[in-house]
């Protein structure tokens, strides 16, 4: 039964995404099965987002899931997709309560037994479940049920992804190719993850914890003996929607302070406790008449290993101080860039990212203008984004929306630095650097201790004017000889000039002018090397025009 319910939905699907399927297909041959490609131009392409936005929530659930982590791949769909489908909103008409109520009192027991009054009006419906508000020992609750039916329906689902999945790869290239499976696998774990309550319950519970002694913050507290794998009983917690400006004002908030503050919670959920909130749009936000924020539904949530801890914070200190090639050396870290990549060529993506989205005040430009910069890269060229970082990544660019909608001023840039310093991180990533360096220099300060008893039998040798210097290269190409000579020279010259300042201190005055004048000759040597004529030449792939020229097609 399962599986034709499977083949039945294919069919549903297929007829929704058969014209666009056609589209991508001409794209590649015009006329099918023979034929030049074809440009698309932005319009194009914006208007088929559109259309496959229709399409995603026509099918319902479980596609308006994939729709909404669809925007966090920007290394699977181009910026316009991305753009469009950031506006898909998980909000649905509720299901009937007849059907919910079968669901809750299937987990807890008759609902007139259970809870002292219960609001059979949902306040709240979404894809996979609805909320409804009730009362239990005098106190409100809200109860979240999962959506009847919905776990047949999404596997039904989930199976047609799997069938379609080998006919899409068919239309895109191979590295994007592994971004589509790699996606498939993710919204299977991530929309499971987001039915079970039980899990949703324990991500809640972790993350209060660590906000108990932030009276800034307000989390629900999770009633254990009301919840169930299909059912979560929080205590009720009201407030004004966080985008709701004039109702802040008119209660006398300051909204640069609410978007202050809820910068540095996410940035302690991600930098610090390792497990955050993946969800905060403004439905899910609201403030209380003191100021407090207060987060609601946790069931997109997640969570971030040690590593990619410290590799966001390298990445935010490196966008700060536009430090390209920290930027570049962090994207390769974290998986997201390859290490055969062209650098050159990655950089001056880098530099017009940035110079793109700065402002009057080198201090005041966007990550969010950033991020997109990166996200059009990244479809481009293509790289592979990890699942575990496109969560973070989008999770910044919506955190960082919300709190422009507060506050049109607000630094991102500044508020991220002003926290790391204060967490320590600045600090021990300036420590962790002095050590390198202290590192490097003790090194360098052994070998200037053990070059010069070597360096005296060289000189000895200078002045019986027996020193001969020869250098062969049989069968070399003149390049790779000339090379080889600069290379010589270097290192000759790079061990001379210390020896003889430290001879001129502590050897006779002769031996240390031979020193010098070794030295000088080397330089020379090293100087007429490069003057001659260059045995390296290369035209470059690409130039700040024509990236300019690329983004503009």
């Amino acid at each position: 039964m399962a599986l034709f319910r499977a083949y039945r939905r294919f069919v549903v699907v297929a007829y929704q995404f058969l014209p666009l399927l056609v589209a991508f297909a001409r794209d590649r041959r015009r006329f099918l099965l023979f034929g030049r490609s074809r440009s698309v131009s932005s319009e194009t392409r914006r208007r088929r987002a559109r259309s496959l936005l229709d399409s995603l929530l026509t099918l319902g659930p479980t596609f308006i899931k994939l729709g909404q982590l669809l925007s966090t791949r920007p290394d699977v769909l181009p910026p316009e997709y991305i753009e469009e489908f950031e506006e898909l909103q998980d909000r649905v008409p509720p299901a009937p309560w007849s059907e919910a109520r079968t669901v809750l009192e299937t987990d807890l027991g008759p609902v007139e037994e259970t809870f002292d009054e219960f609001d059979t009006d949902a306040i709240s419906g979404a894809s996979l479940g609805q909320v409804y508000v009730g009362e239990l020992d005098g106190r409100e609750v809200a109860v979240k049920v999962r959506r009847p039916g919905v776990e047949e329906l999404v596997e039904a689902d989930l199976r047609v992804i799997k069938f379609s999945l080998p006919v899409l790869m068919r239309f895109v290239d191979d590295a994007r190719s592994f971004s589509m499976q790699t996606l498939a696998n993710e919204f299977s774990r991530v929309i499971r993850e987001e039915m079970d309550y039980a899990r949703e319950r324990e991500m809640l519970r972790e993350i209060r914890a660590n906000f108990t002694d932030e009276p800034r913050v307000r989390i629900p507290e999770v009633l254990e003996s009301y919840s169930s794998g299909r059912v979560l009983t929080m205590e009720y917690v009201p407030g004004t929607k966080i985008s709701d400006l004039d109702d802040l004002d008119n209660l006398g908030l300051d909204r640069t302070m609410l978007a202050e503050t809820l910068q540095r919670v996410y940035l302690q959920m991600i930098v610090e406790d390792g497990v955050f909130h993946a969800d905060p749009h403004p439905g899910n936000l609201a403030v209380q008449d003191d100021g407090t924020i207060v987060f609601y539904d946790f069931g997109m949530s997640g969570r971030v290993d040690p590593f990619i801890q410290e590799k966001i914070v390298e990445f935010y200190m490196a966008v700060a101080r536009q430090d390209t090639d920290a930027i570049l050396d962090t994207l390769i870290e974290m998986g997201t860039l390859s290490p055969a990549a062209d650098r050159e060529v990655m950089s001056e993506v880098m530099e017009l990212a940035i110079a793109d989205a700065r402002g009057e005040d080198i201090e005041q430009y966007r990550v969010q203008q950033i991020v997109a910069q990166i996200e059009d890269t990244l479809y481009e060229f293509p790289l592979r984004l990890p699942a575990n970082l496109a969560l973070v990544l989008r999770v910044a660019t919506v955190v960082e929306g919300v709190c422009v909608t507060l506050d049109p001023d607000f630094d991102f840039i500044a508020v991220a630095t002003d926290y790391l310093g204060e967490e320590g991180y600045i600090e021990a990533g300036v420590r962790d650097a002095l050590e390198d360096v202290g590192d490097q220099l003790s090194a360098t300060t052994e070998s200037l201790f053990r070059v010069p008893p070597k360096l005296e039998g060289v000189l000895d040798t200078v002045d019986r004017g027996d020193l001969e210097v020869g250098v062969e290269f049989p069968n070399d190409p003149p390049v790779f000889r000339k090379l080889a000579l600069r290379l010589v020279y270097g290192i000759l010259l790079a061990f001379a000039l210390p020896s003889t300042a430290l001879l001129y201190t502590f050897a006779p005055l002769e031996t240390a002018v031979a020193a010098a004048l070794l030295a000088a000759l080397l330089a020379v040597l090293l100087y007429r090397s490069f003057k001659q004529e260059q045995g390296v030449r290369a035209q470059p792939q690409f130039t700040r025009q024509n990236l300019r020229q690329r983004r503009e097609e």
